[in-house]
């Protein structure tokens, strides 16, 4: 019991430490820090970043198209707001009760920050011995930076990561209920969650064609279709609130994917530009790598939620891809792991250094 307290009091340390040194030169108001200008606003900065205020527009009126019209001034539809799935919203409602909604939010993301953290570490611990498994989750904590940088602010990306690092951990070890209970948090959050469902599913496919028989008993599995019923609910939250049960697709700009695959190369794309975009094939080497590698170990749950995954980024037409390929990036560590062979540690951890610079590119600070 000692052990897991200290354990896990050094997860939430590998989870806040990182952050609390993002905040450091904003909460101080520095004017710049290592030759980089910063604004003045203090941690208002941190606050404004992202999709944060909306989340916050979301929590204060919960989708009420007659109070975000007079009392907000973004120029934006209503029906835009349907894009911020509403769990994250939610729960800075429910901590809005103690602190400002500022706070709230910035709350929300750490406390999400430390659960994707701490599956992490349960989920690595299955393949590698105790120091190893820390080290790596450090690594997952700081690498990519874009991964640092949204869970640094007001975003739901973290509740989303860890609901999917959950979800998968819990399927992996035959727990249906607590799978699909993670996956509906994950699918409440943000819109890619259903992606599990249908990962879920290709796993089975996949060991029925190795099994020669088909692998799927429903009477276990059936916890799991709580996914697509979440999803289901959130469009029903809608009709009731926005008068559409179909708001989310009708929310404009906001569902980047295109018919053609690669069209993030397709200047003309909105939200892609003319950017440098090199960087963005070694993305996409690095993630076929990776699915190739979990394949050959032979972990097909990993292997079935990241290749679809990793399948569907193919399709995104955003410049902002890495942020996108966030849910992936845990798995991809899988491949270079030691798997409780001390002999290999130095190569994992140039592998992860590696894989790491590549991914730090694709820091972008707004």
């Amino acid at each position: 019991m000692e052990s897991k307290i200290k354990t896990f009091l050094i997860i939430i340390a590998i989870s806040l430490i990182p952050t609390f040194l993002i905040w450091l030169p904003f909460y101080l108001r520095m004017t710049s820090f290592w030759g980089i200008p910063l604004p003045g606003n203090g941690m208002t900065t941190i606050v404004s970043n992202y999709d944060g205020p909306l989340y916050m527009v979301v929590a204060k009126t919960l989708y009420n198209k007659v109070l975000i019209g007079p009392a907000f001034q973004f120029p934006l539809p209503n029906e835009y707001y349907a894009a911020h799935f509403p769990l994250f919203p939610l729960l800075i409602k429910a901590f809005g009760v103690i602190v400002s909604y500022p706070h709230a939010m910035l709350i929300v993301t750490i406390l999400s920050s430390i659960l994707a953290t701490f599956f992490f570490h349960k989920l690595i611990s299955q393949y590698v011995v105790r120091k190893d498994a820390i080290f790596l989750t450090l690594v997952f904590a700081i690498l990519p930076a874009r991964w640092l940088i949204v869970r640094s602010v007001g975003s739901a990306d973290p509740l989303f990561v860890a609901g999917i690092l959950a979800s998968v951990y819990f399927f992996k070890n035959k727990r249906f209920w607590l799978s699909a209970l993670w996956g509906a948090v994950a699918t409440i959050t943000k819109s890619p969650g259903i992606l599990l469902i249908a990962a879920y599913g290709l796993f089975y496919i996949i060991e029925s064609i190795k099994n020669k028989k088909i692998d799927f008993n429903l009477k276990k599995a059936y916890p799991l279709f709580l996914i697509p019923i979440s999803m289901l609910l959130v469009f029903v939250f809608y009709k009731f609130t926005l008068g559409n049960f179909f708001a989310y697709f009708h929310s404009g700009d906001n569902i980047h994917l295109s018919l053609i695959p690669f069209q993030i190369f397709n200047y003309s794309a909105p939200w892609v530009g003319t950017f440098w975009l090199e960087e963005i094939i070694f993305v996409y080497i690095i993630g076929a790598l990776g699915v190739y590698k979990l394949f050959q170990k032979k972990e097909y749950e990993l292997a079935a939620f990241t290749g679809l995954f990793y399948t569907v980024i193919l399709f995104v037409a955003h410049r902002d891809l890495i942020r996108y390929a966030l849910p992936i990036v845990p798995f991809l560590t899988f491949p270079a792991a030691p798997f409780r062979n001390p002999s290999v540690y130095g190569s994992l951890t140039s592998s992860l250094l590696k894989i790491g610079l590549f991914f730090h590119a694709q820091i972008i600070a707004s």
